[in-house]
């Protein structure tokens, strides 16, 4: 396909050396290398997927890299977000992600945006990338991702892993050959689910799901290949086997941008709580679950009795016990046209 960037000035002699083997390759060469030094890539997550996106990225020398991720690092993390060590833990992904870019290529311009994505925020953060790349882990946000990804006309890179699973595709509205993006393989969100806090998810495969899309994003820059246009690509660990499946290739439309179904982590609901605008906090959690830990002043909203039209007016973070069913409950509420936040990690992120 035609590159997708095109090539920045001439590189350092410190640059050719830094990049000799990358350069050595046919279709990439020293034209690429310049295309990659003069990309801007934008990476929603800096998790599981996204650390070895992040990391490859930077090796491979992407000039500006954006790393999207309201969280912040956890010790549960490490086995699998390679981007973050033990002195990470407790910072923001999204920063401490950036430091270790820096690390890795001392040229790259490495951005942090230490924010969840919203509705309110997606057109905003993705306008003026060259390709976004999305390592999200819930279905919510990857909506947001690709619609937003198809009104601006950006490549999106998507990938998954979960258990022993993995899969990934490229999405882009304005493909040769024909549109597709992420509806034509899921037409509507599907309701929260199995995740990885709840099943586990091997750290290896991660890994090797994240550097397919980094392969994918070098290939979009510099022209190289075929990128995934229409094809899923899906691996399965245990048995060590890789399948292709064939996508459609078509736009569907994209809905309607509608009220919010963000989500909130612990410290930015502390935040939002001490402000002077603090948000309606309400508890999902049924009668007979343990309710032992409990955000101040929330009201009680039962999942079983759950309805939208029901909740308070004014800003609302809704949480459960770990942040499944209140992701599923600001998605129905959303779609109802109230806008709220899910808190991540529900009450047990809260207690920590």
């Amino acid at each position: 396909m035609t590159p997708l960037v095109e090539p920045g000035p001439p590189l350092t002699a410190a640059e050719r050396e830094r990049f000799a083997r990358q350069i050595r390759l046919g279709p990439i060469g020293e034209l690429g290398q310049r295309r990659l030094r003069n990309a801007r890539v934008l990476v929603l997550g800096a998790g599981g997927i996204g650390s070895p996106v992040i990391t490859a990225l930077a090796a491979a020398g992407i000039g500006r890299l954006g790393i999207v991720d309201g969280d912040v690092v956890e010790l549960s993390n490490l086995a699998r977000q390679t981007a973050h060590d033990d002195s990470s833990v407790g910072r923001s992904k999204a920063e401490s992600a950036a430091a270790t870019a820096r690390r890795l290529s001392p040229g790259i311009d490495a951005r942090a945006f230490p924010v969840s994505l919203t509705s309110a925020n997606v057109d905003s953060l993705v306008a003026g990338w060259d390709v976004v790349v999305d390592g999200f882990d819930t279905f919510g946000a990857r909506y947001l991702a690709s619609d937003a990804t198809t009104r601006a006309w950006i490549p999106h890179v998507w990938g998954s892993a979960l258990g022993f699973d993995g899969q990934l595709s490229t999405f882009w509205a304005a493909a040769p050959g024909g549109g597709v993006t992420l509806r034509a393989l899921h037409p509507e969100a599907e309701d929260a689910g199995d995740s990885c806090a709840s099943v586990g998810v091997l750290g290896a495969l991660c890994a090797m799901i994240g550097s397919a899309m980094a392969a994918e994003v070098v290939k979009l820059v510099t022209g190289a290949g075929e990128p995934l246009f229409g094809r899923v690509l899906v691996h399965d660990a245990l048995d060590a086997s890789w399948a292709e499946l064939p996508l459609e290739r078509r736009v569907p439309a994209v809905p309607e941008r509608r009220a919010s179904a963000g989500s909130i982590t612990a410290a930015e609901l502390r935040e939002r709580l001490a402000g002077p605008t603090p948000p309606t906090v309400v508890d999902l959690r049924e009668d007979d679950e343990d309710r032992s830990v409990a955000v101040p002043g929330a009201v009680r909203m039962p999942m079983s009795r759950f309805d939208p039209a029901a909740l308070p007016s004014g800003p609302l973070v809704l949480h459960c016990a770990s942040g499944v069913r209140s992701r599923l409950a600001a998605e129905r509420a959303a779609a109802a046209g109230v806008a709220s936040d899910s808190l991540d990690g529900g009450a047990a992120a809260w207690a920590r």
